[in-house]
């Protein structure tokens, strides 16, 4: 095990956080974190990196447990390039190859069998067996590798100075990625990442050789990594096996037992105690009735089942439907910082029609709906009767000045305060938030006050950008049906694939500088993209074949294309002879090193793996070649 929680108990200013806390963490286990905003949950994570300590209880760690820690808004702040500082990580790595080079050269200088050759020996045998088990040979391939996951191709010499706080989070959780330590704590990792790097981020998770513990309002990427779910709830921890939509299933169950269990305790001790009553002075019967007390008291009855709070209410409605036409974009160029997003982008919109926009991050999904929301433009025109109500995912339409209640009340003047407070409680926000600053709220306060806002404004155009975030796994359920049974039409922008799956009825998708429209489902979508994917690859073989057909049927080549042409295939059989003969003898190099006789003899060994150093430089020179030829 590598951490474990033994009955730890957690208190904010007297305010009990976590009580009689225990459950286990394991080597390789994938563990998915939950509960409502405020459950505990960056507690919980604080007390395991060691930055709290339990008021009681005790939180144990393996020794020399390694534990790499992504927090919310966690960016690497660092000097330097991306790629020196991804370096960084696997400086281990490259130290041990140096290492290693220098050891070899000393053993060779070293008397045989003397005090400095087999120390010497003994380091160089460490560190062989070190390099095999962290596969440092590959080190530089996998910083490129998850640099390249994580959306930095093209950007290795940039200095991360100039990053924004988003892509320093990303560039941090890469850093803990090559870092590979024991424990993988992530808190809210998909907030940063577009959908394309987050399906990169589940592949690499399942071949992570350490345990990851995540924290996540993401369902999608919960179904794909999780394999235990643990809840926080009414201040305790709950533990279920299996992802999010298994977790679903047992908690109903366990509620259901808990309840059932409850009521049959009750109702049994009611059935005891009716009986005492009525029994207890006549005499003939009290014998029996003081039997019955004894089991009364017995029979303790077991804590009232928790009731969560409930999850926020919304509805979003409107007075007046829109003409059939919502929306047509047209020859549309978007642009923004002087830089052209897409151009020619175009798709018509019928009324009740969910459309969600999807891309990588940068490519205008934003831009584009702020375009829709300002009213359009020549290209980008609203049908009759259109009403736009809009959600900005930074909430930018807020007035940081004003507190809750005023925020709402002085966009609705004609509405009683107790309206407006009661469309506020619905959305989420408490009697305590009303008069707070809408400056000092926390992103989920903060969003749920936007999203009353957007309902408020009783648009049959809903206009929504990354609405989950910051929304709790309850709130956002809440948002999803409300949005089913919403009648009026739907743009939304969102990274939470989940969402946009139970929501989109079609897609447009910015990509390669085009908007390109798909007027069907999410899961349909990734379909029809693979296949369009796979159908641009057959067409590109069937290009190059037609091309070659027609170049030969013209008799393109001149006599001395021919000639060079033969000389190729000439030099492609034989490095094709050279890489087999090459494999042979390195085989037969491998097996002598794996040979105790041979072992046991440094100078053989050196000379030995000096000869394989010069096969694997000469097939690695032998494969450049060959893949430029072919």
């Amino acid at each position: 095990m590598l951490v474990t929680f033994n009955g730890v108990n957690f208190s904010y200013t007297g305010e009990p956080v976590l009580k009689d806390v225990c459950f286990a963490v394991n080597e390789g286990e994938r563990i998915g974190l939950i509960g409502e905003n405020g459950a505990g949950k960056t507690t919980l994570l604080k007390l395991i990196t060691g930055e709290l300590l339990p008021e009681s209880g005790e939180v144990l760690k393996k020794n020399g447990v390694s534990v790499g820690f992504l927090a919310q808004n966690g960016g690497l702040e660092a000097d330097g390039t991306v790629y020196s500082q991804m370096l960084d990580a696997v400086r281990p790595q490259l130290d041990a190859l140096a290492k290693l080079s220098r050891i070899s050269q000393e053993l060779s200088a070293a008397e045989y069998g003397g005090a400095q050759y087999r120390a010497l020996s003994s380091a160089y045998e460490s560190l062989e067996r070190y390099i095999a088990a962290h596969d440092c040979y590959n080190a530089e391939v996998r910083v490129k590798t998850v640099l390249s996951g994580m959306g930095f191709s093209g950007l290795f010499d940039q200095r991360i100075s100039t990053m924004s706080g988003g892509e320093k989070t990303r560039l941090k959780l890469a850093r803990l990625l090559l870092e590979e330590p024991d424990l993988l704590i992530l808190d809210e990792p998909t907030n940063h990442l577009d959908i394309k790097t987050l399906f990169w981020l589940e592949e690499y998770l399942s071949s992570f050789k350490g345990a990851v513990l995540v924290v996540s309002h993401d369902r999608y990427f919960l179904d794909s990594v999780a394999r235990c779910i643990l809840e926080i709830e009414d201040k305790k921890i709950y533990s279920y096996p299996g992802n999010y939509t298994k977790f679903k299933a047992l908690k109903s169950e366990r509620i259901a037992l808990e309840q059932k269990e409850y009521e049959r305790v009750v109702a049994e001790r009611a059935k005891l105690k009716d009986y005492v009553d009525r029994n207890i002075v006549r005499a003939t019967t009290a014998k029996s009735a003081q039997s019955r007390v004894k089991q009364l008291e017995k029979l303790e009855l077991p804590p009232k089942p928790y009731v969560p709070p409930a999850p926020p209410r919304f509805k979003f409605s409107f007075p007046v439907q829109s003409a059939e036409l919502v929306l047509e974009v047209k020859g549309l160029d978007l642009k923004a910082g002087g830089k052209t997003l897409f151009s020619g982008g175009g798709f018509e919109l019928r009324r009740g029609r969910r459309l969600a926009i999807v891309g990588e991050n940068g490519t205008g999904k934003s831009t584009l709906l702020k375009l829709i929301a300002g009213g359009g433009s020549g290209a980008c025109t609203l049908g009759r009767f259109v009403r736009v109500a809009y959600y900005d995912q930074e909430n930018l339409n807020l007035n940081e000045r004003n507190t809750v209640l005023s925020e709402l009340w002085e966009r609705h003047v004609a509405s009683s305060q107790t309206d407006v407070r009661a469309a506020l409680a619905r959305s989420g926000l408490t009697a305590e938030d009303m008069y707070k600053r809408v400056g000092e709220l926390s992103g989920g306060e903060r969003a749920k006050l936007g999203l009353c806002v957007a309902q408020a404004e009783e648009g049959n155009l809903l206009l929504l950008d990354e609405p989950t975030n910051h929304l709790d796994l309850p709130a956002r359920e809440s948002l999803e049906q409300a949005l089913k049974e919403y009648e009026g039409t739907l743009v939304f922008v969102s990274h939470d694939r989940y969402f946009i799956a139970a929501l989109a009825d079609c897609i447009a998708e910015i990509s390669g500088g085009k908007l390109n429209f798909f007027s069907v489902g999410y899961e349909k979508f990734r379909e029809e993209k693979a296949r369009l994917a796979r159908a641009e690859e057959e067409e590109r073989a069937l290009a190059a074949r037609a091309e070659y057909a027609e170049k030969k049927a013209a008799g393109y080549r001149s006599k001395k294309e021919r000639a060079a042409e033969a000389a190729v295939k000439n030099r492609i059989k034989q490095i094709e002879a050279e890489i087999s003969s090459i494999e042979s003898e390195e085989a037969d190099v491998q097996a002598l090193l794996a040979d105790p006789a041979v072992t046991s003899d440094y100078k053989k060994v050196e000379e030995l793996c000096s000869r394989l150093s010069d096969i694997k430089s000469r097939q690695e020179e032998l494969y450049t070649e060959y893949e430029k030829l072919i």
